[in-house]
């Protein structure tokens, strides 16, 4: 049986004058599925969710969602999703519930079942008790909640969510992952952008790394994870100052990526072909006078991955999307 994906971009372009921030790239959304789009800052993220929220015209190449082309279509696109972005969009002179009503009539919902979702909605996120307080007096994270609710009020099929846990304390993070584990139980898609390695290790289903405006690579956690091709072992000094020299004296043994440094822990990470590789860590560092506190080999992380794929971490600062940003 062929079924239609929930997104589809093929070919996908997005050019800012001579910053390109989006360079062909393609992809694909089960439909019933959390998709984690991880990337550093600037890789393209959120230009594609503007692409798919038909708020960006893309320079080439097409997108469609639930089969609606994303510029021929526009309308047909937003009616089938949510939006929630980095930052709350939300009213801070109105209520809680008249925030979410509000969205509910631009839905086109009636006046009672706009009033009957919003205060299902108020319930689900934990906000009755705050529902007729003006949002300005919120803290971050109600008005984050608040902000997803709203994205929920036509109940979607296609829920697009750009680093929705930016910021949010481990709680309120905590809460929202629920959430959305809820909602892909009830049949939503859920494309979802993060930077946190954990986030999309623990919701979504697959996962694409996205770096220079392309998908780098793409499969489950444990595909990708198993795409490293060995072990991460980790070395923790009993003197921080040591973990350079540690790291110099390990190098040969790293499979791809040179050993990293954790200067703060005073922990070196590499990855290892062979798990035998521990006990020659422990003679090098031996044989160099460098003590050691602990000395662990386990699978990669998903922050390997990213390593091993981009050649820098999750939350480097952006260069090519904040001047795509200031060219848009």
């Amino acid at each position: 049986m062929i079924t239609t994906p929930a997104v589809l971009a093929e070919g996908v372009r997005q050019t800012f004058g001579d910053v390109v921030a989006l360079d062909g790239l393609d992809l694909e959304v089960e439909a019933g599925t959390v998709f984690g789009l991880l990337g550093p800052n600037g890789a393209g993220k959120t230009t594609l969710v503007r692409i798919l929220a038909t708020l960006l015209r893309p320079t080439a190449g097409r997108a469609r969602v639930l089969g609606h082309d994303v510029v021929a279509e526009p309308l047909a696109v937003r009616r089938r999703i949510g939006l929630a972005g980095q930052f709350a969009a939300v009213d801070e002179e109105l209520t809680g519930r008249e925030n979410i009503e509000m969205v509910g009539m631009l839905y086109r919902l009636s006046g009672a079942e706009a009033r009957t979702r919003a205060a299902e909605i108020l319930e689900r996120f934990g906000l009755v008790d705050v529902a007729d307080r003006r949002v300005s007096t919120y803290s971050g994270g109600m008005r984050r909640r608040l902000d997803l609710g709203a994205s929920l009020i036509g109940r979607p099929p296609v829920l697009l969510l750009d680093e929705p846990t930016t910021g949010l304390d481990p709680r309120t993070r905590q809460e929202l992952w629920s959430t959305i584990a809820e909602l892909r139980c009830g049949g939503t898609t859920v494309l979802l952008t993060t930077q946190y390695l954990e986030e999309a290790d623990r919701l979504a289903q697959r996962i694409a790394v996205v770096d220079h405006g392309r998908v780098a690579a793409k499969g489950t956690a444990a595909q990708l994870k198993a795409s490293i091709g060995g072990n991460a072992l980790t070395v923790r000094l009993a003197d921080r100052g040591d973990a350079p020299d540690a790291a110099a004296a390990l190098a040969t043994l790293a499979a791809g990526e040179r050993p990293r440094v954790n200067a703060t822990d005073g922990e070196v990470r590499l990855i290892v072909a062979d798990p035998a590789a521990s006990a020659e860590a422990l003679r090098r560092l031996d044989a160099r006078g460098l003590p050691v506190t602990a000395i662990e080999l386990q699978q990669p992380s998903l922050d390997d991955v990213f390593l091993a794929l981009t050649g820098r971490p999750a939350d480097d600062e952006p260069t090519r999307e904040r001047l795509a940003r200031d060219a848009a």
